[in-house]
């Protein structure tokens, strides 16, 4: 149900029309970042569809009932690559197919790590795809591929590279609200950014670029909703380097954080290849930015800190962390620290940690409860669904 089809279904159900409340003049393209470049319709799916897909096993959603049919479109759009350069980059974004004259939140979804260009959201609009879930719900959700990935493939994606990861969040916010105003798919006023891994980081990276740089869309954002994110960069690669000594203590023993820049030679390259090994395995058909290993080895933490860490500055709306102990993937010390920074800097209880209760609560493991956790405190404040 592509083409033709698919926009016939979201022109009659998408939420909205001439004379439909929240429906405005569609916004201007901007010219470069954020500029909606094309889109294409990727098809509709039923309820029943998403409860199927739901059932099987391994699904990361878990405990929900799909309300609405799903029509998803990919986007593409300019945002930065690595090095501030202009790109074309590409999203998804699903509509739940609700009366004519409907409104609804919007809810920007960031995956977790992935390594394979077939997995990213816009390639992958199938009825077990998160974002198509979530939009069954009752939310438009627009989601990134990410530099790298989609449209960009063959570009570097700027892994933990936080100015990047930020805008290509923040540029497809600004094209999807063009997109949407064009296609008459109203929303309520509401924005909600939610990610867990990778996609945790991503959404912090987002929402410290949008309030630090004032933003159109802050006036929309209720909340952002993160999990098991490596939000202090130096801390998650510490813990890597500290598992790498775990499981192979041999080369171990040579290493220290702190000391890398003082290894010779061939033992840095060891170790920076088992690093790498641990984070990016063999087979991914994307190429990775590894930069921030180069940083890590030299023991630049000033360079870690303000290129690549996101979790030491004061946020204004809610902010609910969530994290498992036993997280060998993502340091628990990654969430414990960015409350303690946030709190410093004067979040206060916008700033919660709520810890994973999965046995063991490990990175995999905590994936089905953290869109729980993200659906309950999201679910208490958006309106519309």
């Amino acid at each position: 149900m592509v083409g033709a089809a698919a926009w016939i279904v979201l022109a009659a159900c998408g939420g909205g029309s001439d004379d439909g409340p929240g429906v405005v003049q569609p916004p201007a393209n901007p010219a470069g970042r954020g500029q909606l470049l094309a889109s294409s319709p990727l098809g509709a799916i039923a309820p029943a569809e998403i409860a199927a897909a739901l059932a099987q096993d391994g699904s990361h959603v878990q405990g929900v009932v799909p309300r609405y049919s799903v029509v998803s479109w990919r986007l593409e759009y300019t945002t930065l690559d690595a090095n501030g350069g202009e790109v074309r980059a590409s999203g998804l974004i699903s509509v739940p197919q609700k009366p004519a004259g409907s409104a609804s939140p919007v809810l920007s979804y960031q995956h977790g790590t992935i390594f394979r260009d077939a997995e990213a959201p816009s390639n992958n609009a199938v009825p077990g795809e998160v974002s198509v879930i979530l939009a069954s719900l009752g939310y438009v959700v627009v989601a990134p591929d990410y530099v790298g990935f989609g449209a960009s493939r063959g570009t570097p994606h700027p892994y933990l590279l936080s100015a990047p990861t930020a805008a290509a969040v923040v540029d497809l916010l600004t094209a999807s609200k063009v997109w949407r105003a064009q296609n008459q798919v109203a929303d309520n006023g509401q924005l909600f950014l939610t990610g867990y891994s990778e996609g945790g980081y991503a959404t912090m990276a987002a929402h410290r670029a949008m309030q630090a740089s004032g933003s159109t869309h802050l006036a929309q954002l209720r909340m952002a909703v993160v999990g098991s994110g490596p939000y202090d960069v130096q801390a998650t690669l510490d813990g890597l380097i500290d598992l790498v000594r775990r499981e192979q203590p041999v080369l171990g023993a040579l290493i220290n954080p702190g000391y890398l820049r003082y290894l010779g030679g061939s033992v840095q390259r060891e170790v920076r290849r088992v690093v790498l090994r641990a984070l990016i395995p063999d087979d991914a058909d994307v190429v990775y930015d590894t930069r921030f290993l180069d940083s890590f080895f030299a023991d630049d933490t000033r360079a870690i800190a303000q290129d690549y860490s996101v979790y030491d500055w004061r946020p204004q709306v809610a902010v609910p962390l969530y994290h498992g102990r036993d997280d060998q993937t993502v340091p628990y010390a990654s969430s414990v620290h960015t409350l303690g920074a946030m709190r410093i800097q004067g979040a206060g209880e916008l700033v919660t940690l709520t810890d994973c209760r999965a046995v063991p609560a490990g990175h995999l493991p905590c994936v089905a409860p953290f869109v729980e956790f993200m659906l309950g405190r999201v679910g208490a404040v958006a309106s519309g669904l």
